[in-house]
């Protein structure tokens, strides 16, 4: 058995290094492609998991989209080298439609395999992928007026790739709000937002309909004297390991259903607390495409 592992562009020493802690040593490396033998293991650092691979010999370009056809119908290219030959027989695949997602929206649900040309004369294939997108890459239709920061685009990620989203009514906790793109997110869902941060939030956000700002440090925040919420979104910037004892804080307040929180890494990656998070029964820890150097943690409780 081999799986690919199509490392986060710049991050790639980090998907090696989570790939080490797990016993993982890549047998070749394909660009940010690393290809190694036995079944997939969690890789937060990886834009694209490609599962149980397979090797096919490319006789000619019609030969190569052939073989991928009688796989299945959707297929992604990866092509770091033999970028002409690979594209012509992408041209000769079904055409899979890119077009930018107009949040809210689900992900896609049809199956997309990837390949790659490993030479000319062979390519590597994985009907089954852990991204419902073109190697882990999503686009949306961005809203360029509402917003007072571009940190909306990776919330909208976050809850494409969750599932679902805040309903209207639905309650809120936003820590760390300022200058408020989360929390303007959620307030057009139509959820009421309880948006915690000493800075205020930008005038626009603070009066949107059910926002309430609190001006206070989400750090020494009591959870009794918020009450229940459907929802707690951080996108604070702290060190992964003092966020997840803030986490761990709620979690056991029982005052919580779902966990949207970005693990931001200051200067070196903190492999320990991002593994912490990731054994969280029931979480995910994903990098999204609209990540820099962070993670997301993702908890339905």
């Amino acid at each position: 058995m081999t799986t690919a592992y199509l490392a986060v562009e710049g991050l790639e020493a980090q998907a090696h290094e989570e790939l080490r802690r797990q016993g993982v040593a890549p047998s070749v490396t394909h660009g940010r492609l690393l290809i190694a033998e036995g079944p997939a293991v969690p890789s937060a650092w990886s834009a694209n998991v490609w599962h149980d691979c397979v090797e096919l010999p490319v006789t000619s370009i019609g030969a190569g989209a052939k073989a991928l056809r009688d796989i299945q119908r959707n297929w992604a290219m990866y092509a770091p080298l033999h970028h002409r030959r690979a594209a012509l027989i992408q041209e000769k695949l079904p055409h899979v439609s890119a077009k930018p997602i107009v949040f809210p929206a689900a992900a896609p649900t049809a199956p997309l395999g990837s390949w790659t040309l490993l030479a000319p004369d062979r390519l590597l294939a994985a009907a089954h992928c852990s991204a419902p997108f073109p190697n882990g890459e999503v686009a949306f239709v961005e809203d360029r007026e509402g917003p007072p920061n571009r940190a909306y685009l990776k919330l909208w990620e976050a809850l494409v790739r969750f599932g679902h989203w805040p309903q209207r009514g639905e309650r809120c906790l936003d820590l760390g709000a300022s200058p408020g793109g989360w929390t303007y997110v959620l307030a057009k869902l139509g959820a009421d937002v309880v948006a915690i941060d000493k800075a205020p939030l930008d005038p626009k956000v603070a009066a949107m309909p059910g926002v309430t700002w609190r001006g206070e440090s989400a750090f020494a925040l009591d959870p009794a004297s918020v009450g229940p919420v459907d929802w707690l979104f951080s996108d604070i910037v702290c060190y992964p390991a003092r966020l997840l004892t803030l986490v761990e804080r709620w979690r056991a307040s029982g005052l919580v259903r779902n966990f949207v929180c970005t693990l931001k890494f200051q200067g070196e990656t903190d492999h320990d607390s991002a593994t912490a998070f990731a054994a969280i029964p029931g979480a995910r820890i994903v990098h999204l495409h609209h990540n820099k150097h962070e993670l997301t943690f993702l908890l339905a409780r």
